[in-house]
């Protein structure tokens, strides 16, 4: 596959990865792969731009999380359908975001640990009741500010080393992502107050109205990790974007 870069000027001044996202999100822009079509691989892309592959997986894995591809593990990339990117709400990875803004992302481990799922649990894992879970309480900062409290239950078939990762410097998000064939995601989205335990982790006052997004997502056939991320209303706001 003959692969070309945009002329423009401005294109070559980003950085290496953003240029490989650019140019594979201006070829979704055009209909150069349609939904469906196999995109061009991590080797093309590498041999293209003359960067790494872990610079290109990056692109990919961008893209991925922004629901503009879909990535099969041993099979390649795939472009997304674009009636469901236009309605679909990105979710950055925190520490990303945060990183993006030139900020310093902390992250402090309360709870990490494999427990049994009791029936409520087990149902939205689709796994019987009391199957064996891993499960995590984290809390992210921004500079020393707390930012989000994540409560998350893993699915141990779709990520066996989860609780061996080192979350205080990769977010279970990223690590996540790194190891498990992410096909879909499905979130919800409220105003509400923290538990108590939150509002402590958090350091607010329980009073305080936060936005609280639990998603759970899935590879084709099984659910990977059920999450409450809850986030205080007045250090966090969501933003997206979408073209029609």
């Amino acid at each position: 596959m003959a692969l070309r870069t945009l002329p423009d000027p401005d294109f070559a001044a980003l950085a290496p990865f953003l240029r490989v996202k650019q140019f594979l999100m201006s070829g979704l822009e055009a209909g150069r792969w349609p939904a469906g079509a196999l995109m061009p691989s991590e080797a093309e892309l590498v041999s293209q731009f003359g960067v790494s592959r872990m610079t290109v997986n990056r692109a990919l894995r961008e893209l991925q999380l922004e629901g503009l591809v879909q990535r099969i593990q041993g099979v390649g990339t795939f472009a997304a359908a674009l009636h469901r990117v236009s309605s679909t709400l990105t979710l950055r990875d925190l520490q990303e975001e945060i990183e993006s803004r030139g900020h310093r992302h902390q992250a402090s481990v309360h709870l990490s640990r494999p427990e049994r799922a009791a029936k409520g649990l087990a149902g939205q894992l689709g796994l019987a009741p009391g199957s064996r879970v891993f499960h995590t309480l984290i809390v992210h900062r921004e500079d020393g500010l707390p930012l989000q409290c994540e409560d998350r239950f893993v699915n141990p078939a779709c990520a066996p080393g989860y609780l061996d990762a080192d979350f205080e410097h990769i977010t279970p998000t990223r690590y996540l992502f790194q190891h498990t064939a992410l096909w879909q995601a499905q979130y919800t989205i409220e105003s509400a107050r923290a538990t108590p335990r939150e509002a402590r982790l958090l350091g607010i006052d329980p009073a305080e109205p936060c936005l609280i997004v639990v998603r759970r997502t899935c590879t084709r056939d099984a659910v990977i990790t059920l999450a409450r991320l809850v986030h205080p209303g007045s250090r966090y706001h969501l933003s997206g974007e979408f073209k029609p």
